[in-house]
């Protein structure tokens, strides 16, 4: 694909960097080209309610041709990528097609990442994707209709046990809302089994959980797990996972549902460009957040590694993605005008916060702390002002309200149940 209508920026990925940089680039002399092999935006930091029965999936996704219909000098096209021709300046996709740029911008996120044992993903979801947050809802209601069938109290039990592998803020999210769904919105439907002798257990690896946050706020949140009845197990790395359970430290857990949230790496952009990368397969930019050797080429999000002193790096977080795109953004405008170029990209923190179920979250903006009720609020706040239109804004705040005041979840719909015996799930 060829045009000759002016400066061409190409952005492989329609995440909340790449539609950024999109915007901000939209009032400009140039040609916009966002190229996503999914249709839809997704606002992630809400995947885990759409996981969990408390969000529908249209609450939290956008086509991204609706969110960039209005700019007329934006195109979008649905493809996949399979690498970049650097000498040719072009997008290669899966299916032989071609995408010229005058700049690229590589905004293509992260996957999940098992630490050399893909094997274990089948037995153990991670949530990056619809597709991901239909699974997961479908294995955790599963569970517990299939319990209602059986008379056999070591196999109930084992279908029974939800264990989360890492306890980052989506794995602190996952138990707890897991934990409210069954000792709250499941326990009258059901007949034959008590959904409250559920058990839920949080697995990480590191001697405690939220690393991210102050010691005082992880402590904060593991007894408020420990409230919603999540047991948390530190110090612990899985060495084994199957569809029986996981092993840890020595010991055999049976589960029925094993979810995964330890780990993600970055797409294959920088084996794309032949370039420098961290051990997570994330891009190592130059300070203006282009590629060493490639000044016409940028990345961002997830895909970039980008150093902020005292050895730490720009978190892969929706705000720095955004912050990411509106300097890149920048950075081609002030080029292509002729305008020396702006500072070196400086990530402006935002803060941190973490939900544990309804009633209690934590939140930090390095000059306050939160923690309980009042965190969950700033918290639900915060996440409705980041969502995309005036309808989601409502519907997200209704359901939240619904599920606050009556522990229901009106999303526990089942669906794609022929995949589970595709995956091998017992029935």
């Amino acid at each position: 694909m060829t045009d000759n209508g002016g400066h061409h920026v190409v952005i492989v990925g329609g995440g909340f960097g790449g539609l950024e940089a999109a915007r901000h680039l939209a009032a400009g002399p140039f040609r916009i080209t966002v190229l996503d092999r999914r249709n839809h935006h997704l606002f992630q930091p809400l995947l885990y309610q759409a996981a969990t029965a408390s969000l529908a999936l249209s609450e939290i996704a956008w086509p991204i041709r609706s969110l960039l219909s209005r700019y007329r000098n934006a195109t979008t096209l649905l493809g996949a990528v399979s690498g970049v021709d650097t000498a040719g300046k072009a997008v290669l996709l899966e299916d032989g097609r071609r995408v010229a740029y005058d700049t690229l911008i590589l905004a293509t996120g992260a996957r999940h990442a098992y630490f050399g044992h893909d094997e274990w993903e089948p037995h153990a979801p991670g949530l990056k994707t619809l597709e991901d947050a239909t699974t997961i809802r479908r294995r955790i209601l599963s569970a517990f209709e299939r319990a209602e069938w059986l008379t056999d109290a070591d196999e109930r039990r084992r279908l029974l046990t939800f264990a989360i592998i890492g306890a980052g803020p989506t794995g602190v999210e996952l138990a707890g809302t897991i934990a409210e769904l069954a000792h709250e919105t499941l326990r009258r439907d059901f007949r034959h089994i008590d959904t409250r002798e559920a058990r839920v257990v949080l697995v990480e690896a590191g001697p405690r959980i939220l690393a991210a946050f102050t010691e005082d706020l992880s402590a904060y949140a593991e007894r408020a797990l420990a409230r919603l009845g999540v047991e948390v197990r530190t110090g612990h790395a899985v060495s084994q996972c199957s569809v029986e359970g996981i092993e840890l430290g020595g010991e055999f857990l049976p589960a029925g549902t094993i979810l995964w949230a330890a780990g993600v790496a970055a797409s294959p952009a920088a084996e794309w460009l032949g370039v420098p990368a961290d051990r997570a397969g994330r891009v190592i930019v130059a300070p203006d957040l282009s590629v060493p050797g490639f000044a016409d080429i940028f990345a961002i999000g997830d895909t970039a590694h980008v150093p902020m002193g005292e050895g730490r790096t720009v978190p892969g977080i929706a705000p720095a993605a955004k912050q990411e795109g509106r300097h890149v953004a920048r950075v081609i405008r002030t080029r292509i005008e002729g305008k020396p170029a702006p500072a070196p990209f400086a990530y402006r923190n935002d803060g941190n916060l973490a939900t544990i179920g309804k009633r209690a979250a934590i939140v930090d903006l390095g000059w306050i702390k939160l923690k309980g009720r009042l965190a969950w609020w700033t918290w639900g706040i915060a996440h409705v002002y980041f969502l995309i239109g005036l309808r989601n804004r409502l519907a997200v705040a209704l359901s939240w309200l619904w599920v606050y005041s009556t522990g229901q979840r009106s999303a526990r719909l089942i669906t794609g149940t022929s995949a589970e015996k595709q995956e091998g799930r017992p029935q």
